[in-house]
């Protein structure tokens, strides 16, 4: 199915009106110290301080809110490195429906716990070998639960796309009307919901996905215009956006929408997560810090007196928040 075909803005707009209640509006926040660093003022959408501490609480609550009531009732089902997962589980809890999760074996600790506590079962996997979509397919045939991808889904899309309807307006009560809005990319579902929301409500502002290096498919798809495949499927701390490759959906809105993609390492990451803390006293995880991480380290790359970046989740362990931290000594 075509992105654009399977989603527009009154999508996005419904998404909004279900969440209305339910999710947080999240401020924009700023800090001269960053600022001062970025060489250009800096706005960030704190997404860490959603329900479950990501964006990702608004796609879920968007796709199960969508469901038919009977549909709901039989449960749902998830495969998650722990965002999607957090916010699927407590979406079903607050509609009161059962929900399985399905996990890499290796995800953060905090993040597995936090989704078992949400009331969810969890089914973990090896990243290296296991099939996760197998996995979930089988059991949702199994159980005759419904499947809620976690970005190539249209009513996901749809519930991050929230986030940008926000971002137009809170832009547009500072005066910011121009500006690359950097965006922590995974499969795509943020940052294609936020640029389709911006380019009906904001077409000034311009998204432009961020990723880890070495995990910087969504970069590499740009720029070739076909999907293109990560080698690896693990070995970042940016454990949050690692996916194998953009998706089906999501990369025809990101190519027709969106500007070059922007590439940080881990040591960058983990200084945008001490610099979040520091300066904002924001808890960031390093994959939702990259698109912080990109307006601190690669400004040569940005234009404009201002730049929008989304910190996209919280769950961080303590001891790579530890790591965050040291980088400050």
């Amino acid at each position: 199915m075509d992105g654009e075909a399977a989603l527009n803005i009154e999508m996005i707009r419904a998404a909004a009106a279900r969440l209305e209640g339910h999710a947080r509006n999240t401020p924009l926040l700023s800090s001269p110290f960053i600022d001062e660093i970025a060489d250009r003022r800096v706005w960030i959408k704190p997404e860490c301080l959603q329900h479950t501490g990501s964006f990702k609480f608004r796609g879920a609550w968007s796709a199960l809110s969508a469901l038919d009531e009977a549909t709901r009732a039989a449960g749902v089902i998830a495969f998650s490195s722990g965002n999607h997962a957090q916010g699927v589980a407590l979406a079903a809890q607050m509609h009161g429906v059962p929900s399985v999760i399905v996990m890499p074996s290796d995800a953060p600790a905090l993040k597995i716990a936090n989704t078992k506590a949400l009331g969810a079962e969890v089914v973990l996997y090896e990243r290296g070998s296991g099939d996760r979509d197998a996995i979930g397919t089988q059991l949702a045939q199994e159980r005759g639960l419904t499947l809620i991808k976690p970005f190539d889904e249209p009513q996901v899309i749809a519930g991050q796309g929230t986030t940008g309807l926000e971002i137009a307006e809170q832009a547009a009560a500072v005066g910011v009307t121009t500006a690359d809005v950097i965006v922590c990319c995974g499969g795509g579902g943020l940052t294609s919901g936020i640029a389709l929301a911006l380019e009906a409500e904001a077409p000034g502002l311009r998204v432009r996905p961020a990723e880890p290096e070495g995990f910087d498919d969504v970069a590499r798809s740009l720029r070739s215009g076909g999907i293109e495949r990560n080698n690896a499927v693990s070995g970042n701390i940016c454990d949050a956006i690692i996916t194998p490759q953009p998706g089906d959906l999501t990369f025809p809105i990101m190519k027709r929408l969106c500007g070059p993609g922007l590439v940080v390492g881990e040591d960058e990451a983990l200084h945008a997560v001490a610099q979040a803390f520091l300066r904002l006293k924001v808890v960031a995880e390093p994959g939702g810090a990259v698109a912080l991480a990109a307006a601190l380290c690669r400004q040569d790359q940005i234009d404009g007196d201002d730049v929008i970046v989304t910190i996209s989740g919280g769950n961080v362990d303590p001891d790579i928040f530890k790591r965050a931290l040291d980088t400050l000594a």
